[in-house]
């Protein structure tokens, strides 16, 4: 959670360097200066974004471990059954 909410504040923070820089760059015509401002736009924008998507993959992680550590036998049943689907499908297809 800590290393989620670190790199949703560099994302802000790049985001912000690139809009700066973005203003900067058209303001003195300098089109390089603008280009690198926009890409630390994106590039900022990506990482907080990517942050959101690690969060929420890590919630349904911990869903799934205290689902299988409340119900066990459920669990063991459930893993049985996709094991049995698995081995069906990859026999047919050595037939």
């Amino acid at each position: 959670m800590v290393e989620t909410a670190r790199a949703k504040a560099e994302g802000l923070l790049d985001e912000t360097k690139g809009r700066v820089k973005d203003a900067v760059g058209g303001l003195t015509g300098d089109v390089g200066t603008q280009a690198s401002g926009k890409l630390d736009k994106l590039a900022g924008k990506a990482r907080s974004e990517f942050a959101d998507l690690y969060e929420a993959e890590e919630t349904k992680l911990e869903a799934a471990a205290s689902f299988i550590k409340e119900r066990p036998v459920v669990s063991l049943a459930i893993a049985s059954v996709v094991g049995l689907i698995i081995g069906r499908l990859l026999l047919k297809k050595r037939s």
